[in-house]
């Protein structure tokens, strides 16, 4: 049973900056595809970022590409996303997902991942 865990949500103003972390157990971090989510109110879930298990291939969004990072640390069984130049849009609850396929665009769908419990971003005006 693969258990994610989100941290480092929180507050910042339009144009700051955040970084999440997601913490991995269960399985071997190096043979999980990690992703990110995110949904806000009375929204669906949508893709944010994902990446590939060595982290070579990364995928992102395209209303993030350009200010969100998806990086992913093998020995320490975390990924993180750094995000930049927030804006009120990015307000949302964002969710760490993980596969043990390797990653696919499809995946973009959600469908099938394995999911932490979400960490609130809230990026004011």
């Amino acid at each position: 049973q693969v258990q994610l865990v989100e941290s480092g949500g929180g507050l910042v103003q339009t144009g700051g900056s955040l970084r999440l972390s997601c913490a991995a157990s269960g399985a071997p971090f190096e043979r999980l595809a990690m992703l990110w989510f995110r949904q806000s109110p009375g929204k669906a879930r949508e893709f944010v970022a994902g990446i590939s298990y060595l982290g070579r291939v990364q995928y992102y969004a395209d209303d993030v590409k350009g200010r969100f990072n998806i990086t992913r640390d093998n020995d320490k069984n975390t990924t993180d996303l750094v995000m930049n130049n927030l804006e009120p849009g990015d307000s949302a609850v964002y969710y760490c997902a993980a596969d043990r396929r390797a990653l696919t665009v499809r995946m973009k769908s959600g469908v099938g991942l394995m999911w932490g419990r979400g960490t609130q971003v809230t990026v004011s005006s």
